[in-house]
């Protein structure tokens, strides 16, 4: 049995891979490591934009070309045929699992992050254009975005929300996906077969701190350092025990609705002077998914250490909040800075991407 078999069978955590492209699809390689214990998939515009770089889709875009596509045309049609591809060698896993996993993401452009009825109108063109039961509609974890999950999720559309960094935003993201669902509910619709994570970003919140912690340049600070994110994602699950496993929950549970696990998104490390696996072996429990680019999925199969950390390590998430609290560090700061980053870099990978295929369009319309 593989180590990401084992996370799933004796952990309860679903490892997911973070990457998709058509060679990545069509060569088998998603297969193969689906047979070694891979759930789902997540996709986002820097994959997209290097393998459209790389020459991957020259023959697509050709073919748009002469079809007079435009640039999203051609956009929207490399991410829906690869994200659905993806979902139809997923979709085992899908039905093994009750709808619980085989899932596979596609993102809303993060330009509309801000606006929650543009953001809806494009997560249902999404969904349609995918037609799959087990996609998911990539929604930011924005103020607007919070409406728009909880009117998608009540549609029946399956979401990922993504770029969750705070414990705070955390919970309002599972009480708009609870408010989705009783919605459906009270139509007498079915909620079992609805879908969602709540994507809670790692390795930016220690890039973050430490940052702020060098500054300060003492023994406390230093003894800080690469703690935060593993405690901030901690105390997140434990945000999630209370309200899936509490009154809040327990209706929808009984009609058959599937909790709203926490994704550990970003789990790479980006600090050289941590182990390579460190937020992978510091974030292992139950009703959790890991999303995982394949050098760190190599890199856990290779060293990884299984033992189930996250529960036990919930005091500990505290005292480290304690401790950072005392030397200055303002997590709602960390937290809100690292969304406005983030909303800002996710849009402008799109960006490049677009730019990268219009790029593509002018060299091949030459030829």
């Amino acid at each position: 049995m593989t180590t990401l078999n084992r996370l799933y069978d004796e952990h309860g955590q679903s490892p997911w891979v973070d990457f998709v492209d058509r060679p990545f699809v069509e060569s088998g390689r998603l297969e193969e490591l689906i047979g070694k214990g891979i759930r789902g998939l997540t996709s986002n515009p820097t994959i997209f934009a290097k393998a459209v770089a790389g020459g991957e889709y020259d023959d697509l875009i050709r073919r748009r070309l002469e079809a007079g596509s435009s640039t999203n045309d051609i956009y929207q049609e490399i991410a829906t045929h690869d994200v659905g591809a993806a979902t139809d060698l997923l979709r085992r896993v899908y039905d093994e699992s009750g709808g619980t996993d085989g899932f596979a993401s596609i993102e809303v452009e993060p330009a509309l992050a801000h606006d929650t009825e543009a953001t809806l109108a494009r997560a249902r063109e999404l969904w349609r254009a995918v037609d799959r039961p087990n996609v998911m509609i990539k929604v930011p974890a924005t103020e607007q975005g919070l409406s728009a999950i909880t009117a998608a999720i009540a549609e029946g559309l399956n979401v990922n929300v993504t770029l969750v960094f705070s414990i705070e935003m955390y919970r309002r993201v599972a009480h708009a996906y609870i408010e989705g669902l009783r919605q459906r509910l009270a139509r007498g619709e079915d909620v079992s077969r609805s879908g969602s994570v709540a994507s809670f970003f790692v390795s930016r919140v220690d890039t973050n701190v430490d940052k702020r912690l060098d500054e300060m340049n003492s023994d406390e600070a230093r003894a800080l350092r690469g703690k935060a994110a593993i405690a901030n994602a901690r105390l997140a699950y434990e945000a999630f025990g209370e309200i899936f496993h509490g009154d809040d929950f327990a209706e929808l549970g009984n009609a058959g609705a599937h909790v709203q696990r926490c994704l550990w998104a970003s789990t790479s490390t980006k600090d050289p002077a941590y182990r390579d696996v460190m937020y992978v072996e510091e974030l292992i429990g139950p009703d959790t998914v890991d999303t995982l680019p394949l050098e760190t999925i190599e890199a856990f199969d290779d060293h990884g250490t299984l033992a189930a950390t996250l529960k036990p390590g919930i005091d500990e998430a505290h005292r480290t909040f304690e401790r950072l609290a005392a030397l200055g560090i303002d997590m709602t700061e960390v937290t809100d800075e690292l969304l406005r980053e983030g909303v800002d870099k996710f849009a402008a990978s799109f960006d490049e991407l677009l730019e990268t295929i219009e790029s593509k369009r002018q060299v091949l319309a030459t030829r």
